[in-house]
């Protein structure tokens, strides 16, 4: 019999576009030599376009999914995306609390790509009081590391800072403090993505207690991409399972990202989707022209 490869649970909601959540965790860690496990915490209703509504899956049905699949076969790391509830947030830090050897990775998507928010301020508050301390790595991109270290701590976001971004000061908030803000929360590593920054290049840094462990300068790719962040966290994921560290898995999964979205095509009408199967068909390496 074959030797079985490493096996990664995931907890998001279905995608059925294919370009996000669930569907993009199978296709990245299928691609990166993983075989997936999922466990869906909620069904939404999008397109490539942005996110019209979304079913959360009963917290008890969670529960029992995760159970079910975690009694059978071993797991080498878990990979956290859209979550869907409150409840969601709470029973599967109870699962997580059962396997404190098994590294977290956390994709805290607050908003579609459009905006449409996937996350309350309640949800917020669970993720970083439950699943931060819990959590070998956080994944945010800028504005979601804003948002988090702002209400995080359960004193900011008052009820007229809402989650369009208008609490001025925290927008204002160095990176590099909001990192340390979640760290302090118990999170061991955070990486931001400086896909929202205004640069030239995309910087993501990677953080630790001590401060920066890697800062990655990648080229900035034209047009706007449906479901880079699961790609990202779930590929690195895929490399902690595979026995990289940390700081290898990040700088793996970067490159693995990157050229899954420079391969990327636009199937409808709105964003592009990564090709998490880049390797396997004949790509150019050029990136194509922006949308005009």
């Amino acid at each position: 019999m074959s030797t079985t490869p490493p096996i990664v649970l995931s907890f998001a909601a279905s995608d059925p576009t294919g370009g996000a959540g669930l569907q993009a965790d199978l296709l990245t860690l299928a691609s990166m030599g993983c075989h997936p496990l999922t466990v869906v915490t909620g069904i939404t209703v999008q397109d490539t376009r942005g996110v019209d509504d979304m079913l959360p899956m009963e917290a008890e049905w969670v529960l029992d999914q995760a159970r079910r699949l975690l009694e059978d076969m071993p797991v080498a790391a878990f990979k956290l995306g859209v979550l869907g509830s409150l409840e969601n947030i709470e029973v599967i830090a109870e699962v997580l609390s059962d396997y404190p050897d098994i590294p977290v990775i956390l994709d805290p998507v607050l908003a579609s790509g459009r905006g449409d928010a996937l996350a309350n301020e309640a949800m917020i508050h669970a993720m970083c009081a439950l699943l931060l301390p819990q959590t070998t790595l956080i994944t945010p991109n800028s504005i979601e590391a804003r948002r988090l270290a702002d209400l995080g701590g359960g004193e900011g976001g008052d009820d007229d800072e809402g989650a369009d971004g208008e609490a001025g000061e925290a927008e204002e908030l160095p990176l590099a403090d909001c990192a340390a803000q979640l760290i302090e929360l118990g999170c061991s590593h955070v990486l931001i993505t400086g896909t929202h920054e205004q640069s030239t290049d995309v910087v993501n840094t990677l953080y630790a207690e001590a401060g920066v462990v890697r800062r990655d300068s990648w080229k900035r790719l034209p047009g706007s991409y449906h479901g880079s962040g699961c790609t990202l966290a779930s590929a690195i994921a895929a490399a902690l399972a595979n026995g990289l560290d940390l700081a290898e898995a990040v700088r793996e999964a970067q490159e693995y990202t990157w050229q899954a979205l420079a391969a990327g095509f636009r199937p409808g009408m709105g964003q592009f989707i990564p090709d998490r199967f880049f390797w396997a068909r004949e790509v150019e390496h050029d990136p194509r022209p922006g949308e005009s």
